[in-house]
């Protein structure tokens, strides 16, 4: 804390300094250092000054026999445990890539139409949640299925510790309900991927040779975006060509404007898996089992018939009203997955 204290203390001075904005780029380094940096101290400041509040406030409440001190102490000290749990959820989130807002894709997997429309309902899934907590969201790439749903679909979630939340959300979602497209009304499984990236700024760097590792192919966009991005080969897909990774990007009816979110959604992806390396690395050092990534593992199974429940693989936990969980009401699971991977 106090050395996180002292760099917001130099930076202040620095961007006080003439001649601070002479260098562009290191002086936006700094702007956006120094906004990582207050994250994580102001709330932590808060919060020891509401404690410090709260020790007067019992004083008060031991000389007041009237009960309006005792009524306030209980609402500050609701107010302090609250706030006590967003700081640790914060902390949980110690990985620089942790503060940044995310890429969120969607893919149908195995269950045919149902799997379509499976993955539609995860894809809604997020942008409700997104919604509720006043983030913004941007579709960036969209498929849909012949029938229903959608084959797969890439959005962009914006706002402070979006990848940090969202990415326990990483691996194969699973689905058992009365299928609405069987005429017998016979129950089935289907299953989803999804995929979580973080939206990477300038401060992240990894190299890329774009000119001699990395195939871009144009065609034509279809789908959610509006009549005009069928008319011109706009949609950008970019394949890197030593780790076979795809990223493509057809919301924007400019050529140029979807090159450089795909070439952001590739820069982010491969810094993802250079993470991913490190930490599989790590975990053999400790004799550990890495995480399985996007398309691997079930980590959830929601459940319409015969029983109605939502259960979590990792953390165990477990919710009976799968519908209010689907409307975007899984900070629960987010928050239950941090502290078991702490706990692991």
């Amino acid at each position: 804390m106090a050395g996180k204290q002292n760099r917001i203390q130099e930076i202040n001075t620095a961007m006080a300094g003439a001649g601070f904005w002479d260098n562009q780029d290191r002086a936006q380094e700094m702007v956006t250092e120094l906004r990582r940096l207050n994250l994580t101290t102001k709330p932590l400041s808060e919060l020891l000054s509401q404690a410090d509040d709260l020790e007067v406030l019992i004083e008060f409440a031991e000389e007041d026999d009237s009960g309006e001190s005792e009524r306030e102490l209980a609402s500050t000290a609701e107010s302090l445990e609250k706030q006590l749990a967003e700081v640790e959820l914060k902390a949980m989130m110690a990985n620089p890539e942790d503060a940044c807002g995310a890429y969120i894709s969607v893919q149908a997997g195995e269950g045919g139409t149902d799997a379509s429309d499976w993955a539609e309902m995860l894809l809604r899934m997020y942008i409700r949640w997104a919604e509720q907590k006043g983030y913004k969201t941007e579709l960036l790439d969209r498929s849909d299925a012949e029938e229903a749903g959608i084959r797969n679909a890439t959005i962009a979630i914006r706002g402070d510790y979006i990848y940090g939340y969202l990415r326990s959300e990483i691996g194969n979602h699973r689905l058992i309900r009365i299928s609405p497209f069987d005429s017998a009304g016979r129950r089935q499984t289907s299953f989803a991927a999804v995929d979580v990236v973080p939206e990477l700024d300038d401060n992240f760097e990894i190299d890329i040779d774009f000119e001699r590792d990395v195939r871009e192919d144009t065609y034509r966009a279809s789908g959610a975006g509006g009549q005009h991005v069928n008319k011109t080969d706009s949609a950008i897909r970019l394949t890197h060509l030593p780790t076979g990774v795809v990223v493509q990007c057809q919301n924007e009816r400019s050529q140029h404007k979807n090159r450089a979110s795909a070439r952001k959604m590739l820069t982010a992806k491969l810094y993802q898996i250079e993470q991913e390396k490190r930490d599989a690395e790590l975990a053999a050092k400790r004799g550990q089992k890495s995480k399985i990534g996007f398309g691997g593992e079930t980590i959830r199974h929601y459940v319409l018939h015969p029983e109605q429940y939502v259960k979590d693989t990792r953390s165990s936990l477990k919710t009976g009203n799968p519908t209010v969980v689907l409307d975007g009401d899984i900070d629960q699971f987010l928050e239950a997955f941090l502290r078991w991977s702490i706990g692991r």
